[in-house]
């Protein structure tokens, strides 16, 4: 199959479900869609980053190879829908140590700006709680990133922010 037609033939959730289950556990699939997923223009990678997900929920040592690759391609102008989903992915992954300090760094950054959508603000949220949780002098920065923040927030955010306030309570 060629990956990259397949991905501009639809955007669907089923398409992206039957395109994540002909690339199973098959590396060289998945390396192949990695490549679209880093290296395409926007509505390549927007439709890989769909498969990425689903495919890092259901095989996350897939991922593995391409970690330190996608937390650094999170700093570039990329579509919402690649962070989006490299975010959802990293905030179930138990990050090695190398990789923490980068992914922290953008990570708040991208919680603090004003302009991400809620959903890269909370599954940024949810991977620096897993941080702290590993480096805990990062707690009250955290704590007050989302407290500032509270105020102004979609429901989403309120909801995960009081979720994520109440876990570094305990922390």
């Amino acid at each position: 199959m060629n990956l990259k037609k397949a991905l501009l033939k639809d955007h669907s959730r089923a398409h992206a479900l039957y395109l994540a289950d002909y690339i199973r556990q098959d590396e060289d699939r998945f390396g192949e869609l990695m490549q679209l997923f880093f290296d395409e223009p926007y509505l390549i990678t927007q439709r890989a980053a769909w498969v990425v997900g689903i495919c890092g929920e259901k095989h996350p040592s897939l991922i593995m190879p391409y970690l330190e690759k996608m937390i650094l391609n999170l700093d570039n102008d990329i579509h919402d829908a690649v962070k989006r989903n490299s975010l959802r992915i990293l905030q179930d992954m138990d990050l090695p140590d190398n990789l923490i300090g980068p992914a922290a760094d953008i990570c708040f950054r991208l919680l603090s700006a004003r302009d991400e959508p809620v959903a890269v603000k909370v599954f940024s949220m949810t991977v620096l709680l897993n941080v702290v949780k590993k480096v805990p002098e990062l707690k009250n920065e955290l704590k007050i990133i989302i407290e500032d923040q509270m105020p102004y927030g979609s429901a989403g955010f309120v909801s995960r922010g009081r979720k994520t306030l109440q876990a570094l309570s305990k922390i």
